[in-house]
């Protein structure tokens, strides 16, 4: 609220065109998807012209990047919440699970298929890396399970846990939860589940259970 205050009426109005430019592009993405998302489509739904926009996002990819960093910024916010005052990793599971149903399109644009083309700035990667770190301090607080052979290969392929002192079977485990939770969520948005007949919560529970248990 204070920095609103602070900012001209012209900052004030830059960044509200700003904001209605987001809300159109989550809109098209909805209809069309990511990879279709068109800026003069956008100025068009707005009745202004191209080049007007092109003042507001210069591209296409620095308007994703935008929507992304949103997404990723939403997303450890809400994990940082859900892990206060403990990390707990059925907490932080059933957590991301809520993100993610409340707006589909808002996690398949950042774990869903790749936009062509399009390649996220360093400063994606560092915003993703907290997300893990939370993960890792989750599996951190629980026993530690048996060394297994991809832990142990691990303990030399660490870069993506971005300098966390995590051992090597707290990596497998954050990664094992990463690829699970994602690996039915993923499908549950995508509606593979739909014409099956079956709760994709209870799936969901009993997968993490499963994974918890081992």
């Amino acid at each position: 609220m204070a920095e609103t205050a602070q900012q001209t009426p012209r900052e004030r109005y830059r960044a509200q065109v700003r904001a209605e430019i987001k809300d159109h592009a989550w809109q098209q993405i909805a209809t069309t998807g990511a990879s279709a998302l068109s800026l003069n489509a956008i100025a068009k739904q707005m009745g202004m012209s191209g080049p007007a926009l092109y003042r507001y996002y210069a591209n296409r990819d620095e308007l994703i990047t935008e929507l992304i960093r949103d997404a990723y910024r939403s997303l450890a916010d809400t994990l940082r919440s859900a892990a206060a005052p403990a990390a707990d990793l059925a907490i932080l599971a059933h957590a991301v699970r809520g993100w993610a149903l409340e707006d589909p399109q808002r996690y398949l644009l950042v774990y869903g298929t790749p936009v062509p083309g399009y390649h996220a700035p360093d400063d994606i990667t560092a915003i993703s890396a907290q997300i893990m770190a939370l993960l890792l301090d989750a599996g951190s607080a629980a026993p530690l399970r048996p060394a297994t052979p991809f832990g142990r290969h691990l303990e030399d392929h660490r870069d993506w846990a971005a300098g966390h002192p995590a051992p090597p079977e707290v990596l497998h485990r954050a990664l094992s939860f990463w690829t699970r939770v994602h690996g039915v969520l993923s499908l549950e948005l995508a509606g593979h589940f739909t014409a099956m007949g079956f709760d994709p919560a209870l799936l969901f529970a009993a997968e993490l259970d499963d994974l918890l248990a081992t």
